[in-house]
């Protein structure tokens, strides 16, 4: 515990063109080597494919596949008697939007294809109506939590 007092909670900035939160959080995790601004015409570009897809608001579009691939439950290890445990733990909602904004990267990455701007927008369109490799990612975490329910006590 720290003797300091606890940490203030920052806020996420929205991001200049949308003006929204999640946009933000997304850039900043697509962002590599500190290129921020290939970060933004990625998304931006991937939008513009996702709106051409669906004929729909590529933001509710994006709200929905985040809302779908967000997790209620992790596991996570903890070591009880010589022997590494996965516990089950519920997960808040800020840390659910990360990993769910984690494996929908992810599984864009793993997508065969040309550009990152199409296989990201498929699997949002895919997680949107709850397929793709991220809504499997969920549903095994999922699983996994159910699976090592009898471990719940050891919190």
């Amino acid at each position: 515990m720290s003797r300091r007092g606890t940490a203030e909670e920052k806020t996420a900035k929205s991001d200049p063109f949308y003006r929204n939160r999640l946009v933000n959080m997304l850039i900043n995790r697509i962002l590599k080597h500190g290129k921020k601004s290939l970060a933004y015409q990625l998304l931006y570009r991937t939008l513009k494919e996702v709106q051409k897809k669906t004929e729909r608001n590529p933001l509710s579009i994006l709200r929905e596949a985040i809302r779908r691939v967000t997790p209620d439950i992790a596991v996570k290890a903890r070591r009880k008697g010589g022997s590494t445990r996965q516990v089950p733990i519920e997960i808040g909602s800020t840390q659910g939007k990360a990993l769910a904004i984690r494996w929908l990267l992810a599984a864009s990455r793993k997508r065969p294809g040309g550009n990152m701007a199409f296989k990201f927008s498929s699997e949002l369109v895919d997680a949107s109506k709850g397929k793709g490799g991220a809504i499997r990612k969920k549903e095994e975490t999922h699983k996994m939590a159910e699976a090592n329910r009898t471990f719940a006590h050891f919190r």
